[in-house]
């Protein structure tokens, strides 16, 4: 086993060797800029360290582990655009730094670009990649229509939230982890208990994501801080508060989540308030334990020898504490 930056690194090479530079640069510049911008690389870390969790040369998972990151890297440029955010990973967004038309077109050639780097996988492991890669990439999109429906709803409930954010995140989580299985050429089985295990930790890592947007350091996690309470998003947290305050706390978070001042930061600061008055602080804190103890007992199923086991239990337990 190797460790989770050699990994990083290796993918790195990887990226860096087949980002497409190339005519007309104004398609494939935006593209290598987003691509470049940092990130944890999770989802293709994921890849390369269950290929080889499950036997298989991790380098064989490269090209499967690019495509998760274009494909994901393709979904924030158009999240971006859909959100007018203006920043990502601590830079402009990509249609800021460009313009709304550059970002439309660079995000559909990222997504094009994902699909044809299964190309280079045998025909039954290429089949069965490709099957999964577009059965999640519908559903990421599914997940994106669920989170722009919630926004003009005020009758969402938690169920719906974590099935949005169970399509919108951590099916591609999933099926980064499912995908090293199959080039691994696992049991289905298998395949589906790794899968399970990434769900579980993807819905984790999304809880954790939406409560550092509000609480997290902004100079460590390098978007706009608050940016989901400005956007009026109905996340665990703000559903929480209105499930556990008084009538009068819910009907305050209701009245600031229905405004979008031109100077967001009093009602950010009130809104983090009753976050916390509320218990729902408390609340998503646990949420993030809870699932993360689910992938977990998924990984219990696994016929691994333990210290396979306890890479990705540590893995896990290392996104449930982050802060960035």
């Amino acid at each position: 086993m190797r460790s989770i930056e050699q990994y990083r690194a290796d993918f790195m090479a990887h990226l860096e060797a087949k980002t497409p530079v190339k005519e007309p640069a104004n398609l494939y510049k935006p593209i290598s800029y987003i691509l470049n911008l940092g990130g944890k690389r999770l989802r293709p870390v994921l890849t390369l360290m269950t290929a080889d969790i499950f036997g298989a040369d991790h380098k064989k998972a490269l090209d499967a582990a690019l495509a998760i990151e274009v494909f994901h890297n393709f979904s924030l440029v158009h999240d971006d655009i859909m959100d007018e955010a203006p920043l990502r990973r601590g830079k402009e967004t990509l249609h800021k730094k460009w313009n709304l038309n550059t970002g439309i077109l660079s995000g559909d050639a990222m997504l094009i670009y994902s699909y044809q780097l299964f190309e280079s996988y045998p025909p039954v492991i290429f089949k069965q990649l490709l099957q999964l890669f577009s059965q999640t990439a519908l559903q990421v999109c599914e997940g994106q229509q669920y989170d722009v429906d919630f926004e003009d709803r005020d009758d969402v409930t938690i169920p719906e939230y974590l099935l949005m954010i169970k399509y919108k995140t951590a099916v591609l989580v999933a099926a980064a982890m499912k995908m090293g299985a199959i080039i691994a050429e696992e049991s289905v089985e298998v395949q589906e208990l790794i899968y399970e295990f990434g769900k579980h930790l993807g819905i984790a890592f999304q809880l954790q994501d939406d409560y550092l947007d509000a609480f997290g350091d902004p100079k460590r996690f390098g978007k706009q801080l608050g940016g989901d309470i400005i956007e009026n998003k109905k996340t665990y947290l703000y559903l929480k508060a209105l499930e556990m305050g008084s009538p009068i706390q819910a009907q305050e978070l209701e009245h600031l989540f229905s405004l979008k001042p031109t100077d967001p930061s009093d009602k950010i600061k009130t809104v983090k308030d009753l976050f916390h008055d509320t218990g729902a602080v408390t609340q998503s804190l646990k949420a993030i334990e809870d699932y993360t103890e689910k992938a977990f007992n998924f990984l219990d199923k696994l016929n691994l020898e333990p210290s396979k086991k306890e890479v990705l239990r540590q893995f896990g337990t290392s996104l449930m504490k982050r802060d960035v």
